[in-house]
């Protein structure tokens, strides 16, 4: 819990981070890597129905413009 908020602190972010260190969440969202038992870097962005409405992949998900884009075309 201290890493998160240091990096929600770092990162000035503005949404809840999410600490998972017994993998259930990364298993149901199908982002547990089978031979590393890591999670790939995924960023997903939940719309207001609880669905999935956007998924970031990859070294870029870390950046967080794609998400803030795809916020930006929900919201229109």
């Amino acid at each position: 819990m201290a890493t998160l908020n240091h990096w929600s602190k770092e990162l000035n972010a503005t949404f809840p981070m999410l600490s998972d260190y017994k993998r259930v969440v990364m298993r149901q969202y199908g982002v547990l890597g089978e031979q590393s038992f890591l999670a790939n870097r995924t960023t997903f962005l939940i719309d207001m129905d609880g669905k999935i409405a956007y998924i970031e992949e990859g070294n870029s998900s870390i950046d967080p413009t794609g998400a803030v884009t795809a916020c930006s075309r929900l919201k229109h």
